[in-house]
């Protein structure tokens, strides 16, 4: 089990020194803002939290965990261009390999341009189906992730509010694939303004009870 903790630490460095060094120069070129977008966001998830980008490419998107450990620590691939080889090899029945493989050879390109390349235009139902699987996989990750016009019938109910993010997205206490505290923790058990007076001794007595204590031998 050591030798699986050190990887992932390995893991986790070389995606965070990969995701810092493509800050403010990676471009995915995919030909849809929208897309270029997320997948930038993909970065900082995948080197935040690798466990569940990984488990992600390998559970939902057929992907070998070998093969995506190879693309981040080998080739030094960035989170958002393994997740994108992945989307498309499913959507194309092809094994994420293949597509990796065929970006390498030419990356220069974008992922636009290999996108054509193997059938998946512009506008086209492949390309649809591309974009609408970014927003299950974010579900999963119970990560907000703002709906464009072109997947706004696909998912009517996610309207914007003012935020920019959909309504009703993930809860507050696992924003960003991660718990958060609410900030609001219960008082102490035997603690707390209920259980004491301004003096901050007890007050457990029935009502009524001592409340004419003082006034003489008990009659008005």
């Amino acid at each position: 089990m050591k030798w699986k903790h050190g990887l992932l630490a390995l893991v986790l460095v070389l995606i965070g020194a990969n995701a810092a060094a493509q800050e403010g120069e990676w471009d995915p070129r995919s030909g849809d803002a929208w897309v270029d977008t997320w997948l930038g966001d993909m970065n900082h998830y995948g080197a935040r939290y690798p466990e569940p980008f990984i488990d992600e490419m390998v559970r939902y998107h057929n992907a070998p965990r070998p093969l995506v450990v190879e693309l981040l620590q080998t080739r030094h691939w960035a989170p958002g261009d393994v997740y994108y080889a992945c989307a498309m090899a499913s959507v194309l029945g092809r094994p994420c390999r293949y597509v990796a493989d065929q970006y390498e050879t030419d990356r220069g390109q974008g992922w636009g341009a290999l996108a054509q390349r193997l059938g998946i235009k512009p506008g086209s139902p492949e390309f649809h189906a591309l974009k609408k699987g970014f927003v299950p996989t974010y579900d999963r990750w119970a990560r907000p992730i703002d709906i464009d016009d072109d997947l706004r019938r696909e998912y009517p109910e996610r309207s914007r509010n003012h935020s920019g993010k959909p309504a009703g997205g993930a809860p507050a206490a696992h924003r960003h694939g991660k718990p958060v505290k609410s900030g609001h923790e219960p008082a102490a058990r035997g603690k707390g303004k209920a259980g004491k007076t301004d003096a901050g001794k007890p007050v457990g007595k029935t009502p009524g009870q001592g409340s004419r204590k003082g006034k003489g031998n008990g009659k008005e």
